[in-house]
């Protein structure tokens, strides 16, 4: 079954637009793509493996957040880095409510990494999209690789590998990639390390998409709880990811969240 019959018979995902440039909201000096969570999944199981099929060079998609607002406007290495993104997809809330607030085109809703990746998971093992995992620790990629081929079953997992690495691998790393060829790679080593990597070999790397996704399979292990759907909507995951977690996130989001809501000011008119 191709992945265009696959997503057919998968609802909500809508039928027109798929595939065609969306607008852009300009969120805090970022170009947010304003596709929905559905189109963006349906989007990415469509074009992935055709254009790995075709040779193609991969899509880069990155996401935003308040802590990339952050590091956008003050590491420029990353800034340059973000640029080169062929997607940017709104990974936090505060970046759809942003949108919202200075006119210009709204973000449908929020597509977090997390509900990309798991809400990806069945329609990709129907239509045979193959995924390969790279990033956290080696116990942690493990488990995200099995429970994952639990949730949806006939998934096609290219391969893995766990996200540390010597300089001097990082070849070895390419090749292994490459020797799978998956549709799409999933890369959650953190940032700016994940985009330096994406950028620095997206011309070396066989994929379809490659796409970034932090501590992402933390998440599906458990190891990483996740926030009560109320705050996820409201825009308070970052709360409770602090909370649970103080020693690794409380300064991140002290000292990023009130400069990323100054930069969503300041950029208000685009």
């Amino acid at each position: 079954m191709s992945a265009e019959q696959a997503l057919a018979r998968r609802q909500p995902f809508p039928s027109p637009g798929i595939g065609q440039d969306a607008p852009v909201a300009q969120v805090g000096g970022v170009p947010v793509s304003t596709l929905s969570l559905d189109a963006l999944i349906a989007k990415m199981l469509i074009e992935a493996p055709l254009r790995r099929s075709l040779d193609q060079p991969p899509l880069l998609v990155f996401d935003a957040n308040g802590q990339g607002l952050s590091m956008n406007a003050s590491d420029p290495v990353f800034r340059t880095n973000l640029a080169q993104a062929d997607l940017i997809h709104a990974d936090g809330q505060i970046i759809v409510m942003a949108s919202r607030w200075f006119g210009g085109p709204p973000i449908a809703d929020r597509s977090s990494t997390t509900d990309m990746f798991t809400d990806s998971l069945k329609p990709a093992a129907e239509a045979g999209v193959r995924y390969y995992l790279l990033g956290a620790e080696e116990k942690v990629n493990a488990q995200c690789a099995s429970r994952i081929v639990a949730m949806a079953p006939g998934l096609q997992l290219a391969g893995r590998r766990n996200g540390f690495w010597r300089p001097e691998e990082e070849d070895a790393v390419i090749d292994a990639i490459n020797e799978t060829a998956p549709d799409i790679l999933w890369v959650g080593t953190g940032k700016p390390r994940e985009q330096a990597f994406c950028v620095r070999h997206r011309h070396r790397i066989k994929a379809g998409w490659i796409v970034t996704c932090g501590g992402l399979f933390n998440y599906i292990t458990g190891d990483y709880p996740r926030a009560p759907l109320w705050m996820q909507k409201s825009g308070f995951e970052w709360l409770h990811r602090m909370a649970t977690r103080p020693k690794e996130l409380a300064w991140r989001y002290i000292t990023t969240n009130p400069h990323a809501l100054w930069l969503i000011w300041k950029h208000r008119h685009g």
